[in-house]
């Protein structure tokens, strides 16, 4: 029996279509068929990995709870702490926030620090920093001052008073600020105030030439300042996350019901 190339081409009998419906796109269709599984393989990941985040916030957010609720903790505890998260390699950015700690410290310097950028209850400004000694051998805590809000002037910087030298007792809460994904370098400038962009505690202890601890303090009350104490270990939440898994989602599926759409008129274009 002979057969012919026009038996390999699709045939419309009835209305039906017999024959492969890809038949005659070679590449075209394989391109096609590639870029619509990529995509929509990404689009799904990235919906997933929102759902792992959301995961990891929600068991985070329980355990801020849980450590908020417990006795502080002494200095010597803190090394400890700090050595164990430091020794764990899988242990992620943050999971040291939320330890309150109970210390004996005396000002290092009177020179203050300004994180650049910062807002609270709508207002733009920096938070304010200083150094503290707790012993001579071992490495100096970085303590917040408070919130200060900026000039509309960028050249003028704002008057805030360090905490003169003595000894204090400070009692309050522990974090490490989250890495900017986009620079995370200290970028300070000169004088005092000492304003610099990124919470980078190496560079930052580098530039003034002392060890410091890897996390920040922040007292419950600070000598002598009554400064406003922004309180965000989460900057987003489980709940923000579990909506972001769902805009990748419906993007996936908006996706594929769009490439579906395509494929079915190239398809009906082929059969006639």
């Amino acid at each position: 029996m002979n057969t012919s190339s026009s038996t390999k081409t699709n045939l419309t009998n009835n209305g039906a279509v017999t024959g492969n419906p890809l038949a005659g796109l070679g590449w075209a269709a394989f391109v096609f068929i590639v870029i619509t599984v990529a995509v929509f393989s990404i689009l799904v990941k990235l919906g997933l990995w929102q759902l792992e985040r959301a995961e990891f916030k929600r068991v985070w957010d329980i355990t801020l709870s849980e450590r908020q609720n417990q006795a502080a903790i002494n200095f010597d505890s803190l090394l400890q702490v700090i050595a164990e998260h430091t020794s764990n390699a899988n242990s992620e950015q943050q999971t040291l926030t939320g330890y309150r700690i109970a210390v004996s410290v005396s000002p290092v310097s009177k020179q203050v620090l300004l994180l650049d950028n910062q807002i609270y209850m709508g207002q733009v400004g920096y938070l304010a920093y200083q150094v503290f000694q707790v012993n001579a051998s071992s490495p100096h805590l970085l303590v917040e001052l408070g919130f200060v809000p900026a000039d509309k002037d960028r050249r003028i910087l704002p008057d805030i008073s360090a905490i003169s030298s003595g000894r204090y007792k400070l009692i309050g809460r522990i974090y490490q600020k989250q890495t900017n994904p986009l620079s995370d370098h200290l970028m300070a400038e000169t004088g005092n105030p000492m304003r610099f962009q990124n919470l980078n505690i190496d560079e930052l202890s580098q530039l003034l030439g002392y060890p410091l601890l890897p996390v920040v303090l922040q007292p419950d009350n600070v000598p002598d300042l009554s400064l406003p104490q922004p309180w965000q270990p989460i900057p987003l939440s489980a709940q923000k996350h579990q909506g972001y898994a769902l805009q990748w989602f419906t993007m996936a599926a908006v996706f594929l019901g769009l490439m579906a759409w395509l494929a079915h008129k190239k398809w009906q274009a082929g059969a006639h």
